[in-house]
């Protein structure tokens, strides 16, 4: 019964905030079209810097690798 108290007064204060009325601000269709493209464009920008950040974080994390040691000959000096 102590519970069903403080859930009573938390949902009931809540019911009366979804109650108010919409204010209007003149946001058309092409406003929300215009915010969405905006945002698809930073997401767009931002998976491939996310996955240059782990790829640097995986080069530095990493155990290095042995380095081989090329040789090149020049032609005619065999």
């Amino acid at each position: 019964m102590k519970r069903a108290i403080p859930f009573g007064v938390v949902f009931g204060t809540v019911a009366n905030a979804y109650a108010a009325a919409e204010p209007d601000d003149g946001s058309g269709i092409f406003v929300w079209a215009f915010l969405g493209f905006c945002a698809l464009i930073i997401v767009v920008q931002v998976i491939p810097a996310v996955l240059v950040m782990f790829g640097i974080a995986k080069g530095i994390a990493g155990k290095p690798q042995p380095v081989e040691e090329k040789t090149t000959t020049t032609m005619g000096s065999e």
